[in-house]
């Protein structure tokens, strides 16, 4: 059997099923992309490659998945940071005018080039710790040019850098002051005019919104969601971060892909997204950088058997967090996850959340993503922080 490249003498975390799927003596061979073999090396077939590379026997993961990013935005809100160390709540700044309504404004002046061009560092350092896809969403412009400027934008890293980039549309983020008391309105364009040109523009890969106080309702949101089934776009929502109004029940029941934050989940919404498949997304930078002090549900989740991920969530207000090594800490360490469902939340769980079962685990028919480590086993990717132990990263096989 002939093939592109074959990596040999590495020691793998496939990822595969439950845990971390080890194989000690492995072996993983790749055409056109796509792996054919990730096993041990002894049980390989016969074998021709263009390229053989040996690993020296280091480990080989799946490349890593970012599946919840605010990446593309104008400005920072490093001013807010410091009202926040003053005592100021993320709900005072965002009530005074600060908040997502601050980074509209700056996103709102820049342009297309400018935005791709402050969202590149975020995103190579992404890629530098082995990160092969990352979501992006919209939702910094509030009004029609400027979210499909972000949306535009998004498209333009997957063409900048060698990256798949997962493109959300996110304007259910925040009342713009042109929609002033009317939730309900905005709601409305939303639905019957911006996203039927996005989806017809193929801008958007999903769909999601903010459900809370200081976001929209319930009923809000279900119309989004619903707008989005009309144009065969899955769905995802911001959910439970700052109360329980039940939005991760709503999106289970819109088949979403991932309800995401969580902090305030209760058992019917964690009944919810184990009947309905749906991914929950925890997002620790954020409850370590607005100091949440309300866990997340961790243990009814695995109890239920809901898949975690994790995410950067990096975003300019409430997670300037573009590490996804350092990702994982926090959640070992804030949220008491295992090395394996760390691990798990950035691969295979990750690919779940965004609808991309041909990736996040090595097995033959997946996608040759790679990421080749200098660790001495997996648990030093969690246990370490600001370390950089990416020896190479492999895209589609390249």
């Amino acid at each position: 059997m002939h093939c592109d490249t074959i990596w040999k003498s590495a020691r793998l975390a496939a990822m595969a099923g439950s845990s971390l799927g080890i194989v000690e003596r492995g072996l993983i061979a790749a055409k056109d992309g796509m792996i054919i073999h990730a096993g041990p090396q002894d049980d390989a077939p016969a074998l021709e490659a263009d390229r053989v590379v040996d690993c020296g026997n280091r480990w080989i993961t799946p490349g890593l998945i970012d599946c919840h990013t605010h990446l593309i935005h104008g400005g920072n809100r490093a001013q807010e940071f410091e009202m926040r160390l003053d005592g100021a709540s993320y709900e005072e700044i965002a009530r005074a005018g600060g908040g997502i309504l601050s980074t509209m404004r700056a996103t709102r002046a820049a342009s297309e080039d400018a935005l791709v061009a402050s969202a590149l560092p975020r995103l190579d350092a992404l890629i530098a710790e082995g990160v092969t896809t990352v979501e992006v969403k919209s939702g910094y412009g509030l009004d029609r040019d400027s979210e499909i400027r972000m949306l535009r934008a998004a498209r333009r890293l997957g063409a900048e850098r060698p990256v798949d980039i997962a493109a959300t549309f996110l304007g259910a983020h925040a009342l713009p002051p042109e929609f002033a008391g009317d939730a309900d309105g905005y709601i409305a364009t939303l639905c019957d005019d911006l996203l039927p040109e996005i989806a017809a523009l193929g801008l958007a890969d999903a769909v999601d919104a903010f459900c809370e106080g200081i976001g929209f309702t319930p009923e809000q949101t279900d119309r989004m969601f619903a707008a989005a089934a009309r144009h065969g776009l899955p769905v995802k929502l911001h959910a439970e971060q700052l109360s329980n109004l039940h939005g991760a029940a709503l999106a289970a029941r819109h088949g979403a892909l991932s309800a995401d934050h969580l902090e305030h989940l209760d058992e019917t919404g964690v009944a919810a997204m184990a009947a309905s498949g749906t991914v929950a997304t925890l997002l620790p930078g954020a409850y370590y950088f607005v100091r949440e002090t309300k866990l997340p549900p961790v243990d009814a989740l695995r109890a239920a058997g809901v898949p975690i991920a994790l995410a950067t969530d990096c975003n300019p207000g409430t997670s300037p967090l573009t590490s996804l090594l350092l990702t994982m800490n926090m959640g070992a360490t804030l949220f008491r996850l295992t090395v394996a469902e760390c691990l798990a939340g950035v691969t295979r769980n990750a690919a779940r959340a965004l609808g991309m079962a041909d990736r996040g685990t090595l097995e033959p028919g997946k996608r040759c993503d790679l990421a080749i480590w200098d660790v001495e086993r997996p648990a030093e990717l969690v246990y370490r922080m600001g370390y950089k132990p990416l020896h190479a990263r492999i895209w589609s096989g390249q």
